[in-house]
């Protein structure tokens, strides 16, 4: 049985309340947690970043519940509405130093509590060996958390100076690299899953930069298979927001390792995709999520794309007259106009 599934029928039977909400795997999956975030942000007080969330004031205290609740339904919601992991599944979560990979493994570590299939953990860091990374960061978090992990070693960033002249992003062939000693890995160890940090925005500039400078309308999807058909990658921060994380982040003062130690970020074109869609935000609140939304409702037939809707068998339908000629648009479709002779 899926994940959701089994989020439904287990909600289904501990929680009265959530009964009559649990019509989706989503629903079942939201309200089944939502009576318990309270109580388990009291009780786990022995993990890194908690002492500071006991520091808070009380009403800081009360903006950072109502964020952790937001972020948990969030990546809930993402992993029944795309069955991001099942029973059973190993799922390998990609560390970076970063906020957002934080975020995830501290969320997916929570929520694992809540879960009613069982289902594996296991942390892994990428040391690409850039100048000046702080190795023992991320080995001194985990261990205090208690998560087995990973910490591979390999030299990419040798083998990208080499490749990329002086003064270009290096930032494509970087994450080449990391993918393919990920994927590796990941089978070395039987993971079932690859769990990646991409939240909403990232998704977005994504299909930005796809479509300003690769002529291409796609994103990054929550779940995908990768080329060779042996590794699921799942992104379960697919609907939750950068600016969410980086909140968290700060309430939780995870021990952040800055993604610049190469020195190639200031040119990226992510950047300003970013700083685009920042404006845009600031005078049309909302528009970011707006695009989000279109990324999952997709109308083949409004665009160009002969492989993914046949255009070419379009004909009319000549014994059809019980409909308006342009019944399947009905965005366009103007009742019959009478002619009168003058």
């Amino acid at each position: 049985m899926s994940f959701g599934a089994h989020i439904v029928v287990a909600f289904r039977r501990k929680n009265k309340r959530a009964r009559s909400r649990a019509g989706s795997p989503r629903a079942g999956f939201a309200a089944g947690l939502r009576t318990r975030q309270a109580s388990k942000l009291r009780a786990n007080s022995g993990q890194p970043g908690d002492i500071t969330v006991q520091e808070l004031s009380r009403k800081d205290k009360t903006h950072f519940n109502k964020l952790q609740k937001r972020l948990r339904r969030n990546v809930g919601n993402a992993i029944a509405d795309y069955n991001m992991i099942e029973h059973g599944d190993r799922v390998m979560v990609c560390l970076s130093g970063g906020k957002d990979s934080y975020g995830m493994l501290d969320i997916l570590l929570s929520l694992r509590q809540n879960a009613p299939v069982d289902f594996e953990l296991i942390a892994v860091n990428l040391d690409q060996k850039q100048p000046g990374f702080p190795e023992e960061v991320l080995p001194n978090y985990l261990s205090g958390l208690g998560v087995p992990y990973y910490i591979l070693e390999k030299d990419t960033y040798s083998i990208v100076r080499e490749v990329i002249p002086e003064g270009k992003t290096t930032c494509g062939l970087c994450s080449r690299l990391r993918r393919g000693s990920l994927y590796g890995f990941a089978q070395e160890i039987g993971a079932t899953r690859i769990a990646l940090g991409h939240h909403r925005d990232d998704i977005v500039e994504t299909l930005f930069l796809n479509m300003f400078f690769n002529g291409k309308l796609k994103a990054m999807p929550p779940k995908l298979l990768s080329d060779d058909r042996q590794n699921v990658v799942i992104r379960p921060l697919a609907y939750c927001k950068e600016k969410d994380l980086d909140r968290y982040a700060r309430y939780k003062n995870f021990p952040i390792i800055p993604c610049n130690l190469c020195g190639s970020q200031e040119n990226l074109q992510r950047v300003q995709i970013k700083s685009m869609l920042a404006a845009w935000e600031r005078q049309y609140p909302g528009r970011t999520e707006s695009i989000f939304r279109s990324i999952r409702n997709v109308a083949p037939s409004q665009l160009a794309d002969t492989g993914l809707f046949d255009f070419g068998s379009l004909r009319i339908d000549a014994n059809r007259t019980d409909s308006p000629a342009i019944a399947e648009d009905t965005e366009l479709y103007f009742p019959a106009i009478s002619v009168v002779n003058l």
